[in-house]
């Protein structure tokens, strides 16, 4: 994964790192756009902590994608919630400057990052193909402005971190609004969920391969 950085004006934060994933072989059409959000122990200005867990941890390795996939780095006095217009400037900024397919954007993060997931699909509802929150939470009575956009969250059962009942409010909500939702949770998992969320089921595939209805 390459490292860039990107410069913000007039925002509250001047820079914010990223990682950035193109697939080698080249697409027939417009590529998708995968973002992945970390948690609360990645945040700083060492590119190398963004690739501890999830997405970019597998890209880093050598797995490959059939998406263009990004993974900002959080500053280590915010979260992602505080940053919501700051990640919407730079994922437009990837979608202008790599040809994405506007209806092939989709969202992932986990813990912190999962409830940055949960706020970008609130903050901007119809604008996400999917989103993919693991371990994450919400407002949840502002759940159902997620609309129709699909959903499959993921929580472990024995999270002492991030208690399980955050996702299920969250699902609740939006499935009582009539949103397509899904959670799995798995049952012995504590709060480090995301690796079988990751490893063990389709949910990368899933989100890539999801289009804005």
């Amino acid at each position: 994964m390459e490292r860039k950085v990107y410069n913000f004006e007039n925002k509250r934060i001047e820079k914010m790192n990223y990682l950035l994933y193109v697939p080698k072989k080249k697409s027939d059409g417009r590529l998708p756009l995968l973002v992945a959000l970390h948690g609360a122990g990645e945040r700083g200005d060492d590119f190398d902590r963004i690739a501890v867990h999830g997405p970019a941890k597998y890209l880093s390795a050598g797995t490959e994608l059939p998406a263009v996939v990004i993974a900002p780095q959080c500053p280590s006095d915010m979260i992602w919630n505080q940053l919501t217009f700051e990640l919407k400037e730079l994922i437009d900024f990837i979608i202008k400057e790599y040809d994405i397919d506007t209806d092939a954007v989709s969202i992932t993060g986990l813990s912190m990052g999962g409830y940055g997931t949960w706020e970008m699909g609130i903050s901007y509802p119809g604008f996400f193909s999917a989103l993919g929150p693991v371990c994450g939470g919400g407002v949840s009575w502002r759940a159902a402005q997620i609309g129709k956009t699909p959903v499959w969250a993921f929580h472990g059962a024995e999270d002492k971190v991030v208690p399980p009942s955050n996702s299920y409010e969250m699902c609740d909500r939006l499935r009582a609004a009539g949103g397509n939702v899904t959670l799995t949770v798995f049952a012995y998992d504590a709060h480090n969920v995301w690796d079988d969320a990751y490893e063990k089921t389709t949910l990368l595939s899933w989100l890539i391969s999801a289009r804005r209805q």
